[in-house]
């Protein structure tokens, strides 16, 4: 074993590696039927000699048809990617908006805290999801936990905007009517911070989308799946099945945030 791997030394460059893993990862041929071809066209062994193709040789790959032809694969990413940018975002929607409520009241170190949730974004997301492997292994949890951390600061911070900003005159006319501190929170100060609260949501869930395609890297799946595959065989139609979905989807959950922004939002509320 010591001498065949030895004579291997210096014979093996970077594409013909990425031509025998392509065969393996993306043709699904039977890792024994390359490793032999491999081997017989090194000379260690006797039989068909493999015909590497080279990156250049390669004919042009209509990359539609590549996208219907895997649609089903495509499909079922994609269920994976929103199921955890959903569940993700629901929890971080569920403690931010709660939380931002409380920082507004309490005022007293309310900067200090946002701030400190706003350090969470000067994390690289790629190392966020690195450091959650020792704590929590790899997998979707992670993952989950990861996201939820990254979709906290602008649901947070926007929180305490709008409701911190709502609009002066509109209070005080609530006070002057004999409104108690909490009718004035549900019927004056929320309708009013409902845009501005929105706003960081979008947010959220657009920074989720494209964030969740890193969660691959730790075994979560989802459309960052075919782009790591693609990376690692220099497969443009591959990494490509997985961003052209990422980015159609960042730009549908905006789409329906925005929408549900219209629904819940109180005529006027956004008016000065």
């Amino acid at each position: 074993a010591v001498q065949a791997l030895t004579e291997l030394a210096g014979r093996l460059d970077e594409e013909t590696m990425r031509a025998w893993n392509r065969r393996v990862e993306v043709d699904g041929e039977a890792i024994e039927v390359v490793a032999r071809d491999a081997l017989a066209s090194l000379g260690l062994i006797e039989g068909p000699a493999l015909r590497v193709v080279r990156r250049e040789a390669v004919p042009r790959v209509d990359i539609v048809a590549y996208l219907w032809a895997r649609r089903t694969e495509i499909g079922q990413l994609t269920l994976r990617h929103l199921l955890l940018v959903g569940l993700s975002l629901a929890a971080a929607i569920l403690f931010a908006v709660p939380l931002g409520l409380i920082l507004e009241r309490a005022r007293l170190g309310a900067e200090s805290v946002i701030r400190l949730i706003g350090l969470l974004q000067t994390i690289p997301s790629i190392a966020l999801l690195a450091f959650m492997i020792p704590l929590l292994g790899i997998g979707v949890t992670p993952a989950l936990v990861a996201l939820f951390l990254y979709s906290l600061f602008p649901i947070v911070r926007n929180t305490y905007t709008g409701l911190r900003d709502a609009d002066p005159a509109a209070v005080d006319s609530a006070r002057s009517l004999g409104m108690t501190e909490g009718q004035i929170l549900r019927y004056v100060r929320l309708p009013l911070a409902t845009p501005v609260i929105m706003a960081g949501i979008r947010t959220a869930g657009v920074i989720t989308v494209g964030t969740a395609t890193l969660a691959a890297f730790i075994g979560a799946g989802g459309l960052g799946d075919p782009i790591v595959s693609g990376l690692a065989l220099s497969d443009v139609p591959m990494i490509l099945s997985g961003a052209v979905p990422a980015a159609l989807l960042a730009l549908l959950v905006d789409g329906l945030l925005a929408l549900l922004e219209w629904v819940v939002t109180p005529r006027g509320a956004g008016a000065r």
